[in-house]
């Protein structure tokens, strides 16, 4: 008996490495979000690191089949979408296997760098996958904080 909260302890203290975001769904229409995860984050509002690059893990599932899928990043300050590249935008190069099929859950996984020359602010990190329609598959929405 006196094991069992030692492997309970064991077990919440592994599964808070991986600790899914609190994120606003921003019009996810031809999916659903099950979770996202941005490594490292371990506090929200995420603090973003100049110079780092992030791993983005999203969890969803398909509503819709679609031959592909693409990524869009933003900035959004002042309720303004100011476009954040990323380095491969092909979401059939990103964990997903392609085509995408109706009611299957997908691992998407990409890199979100944060370059030296960004400015030092506080803003919302936008992230949308659209399918070959140019329909969302998911949208999702976390505050960060960009820093030196």
């Amino acid at each position: 008996m006196v094991l069992c909260p030692f492997f309970l302890l064991l077990a919440l203290g592994a599964s808070a490495v991986a600790e899914p975001l609190r994120f606003i769904d921003c019009g996810s229409k031809d999916g659903s979000i099950q979770e996202v995860n941005v490594s490292p984050c371990p506090t929200q509002p995420c603090l973003l690191h100049k110079g780092t690059s992030y791993s983005i893990n999203v969890t969803f599932a398909s509503k819709i089949e679609s031959q592909g899928s693409k990524a869009r990043v933003y900035g959004e300050m002042l309720h303004v979408d100011i476009p954040f590249p990323i380095p491969e935008p092909d979401g059939c190069k990103s964990g997903i296997q392609c085509p995408i099929q109706k009611g299957h859950s997908y691992s998407y996984l990409n890199k979100l760098p944060v370059k030296s020359e960004y400015p030092s602010i506080k803003l919302i990190v936008k992230w949308e996958l659209v399918d070959d329609q140019d329909q969302m598959l998911f949208c999702w929405k976390i505050p960060v904080q960009i820093t030196s």
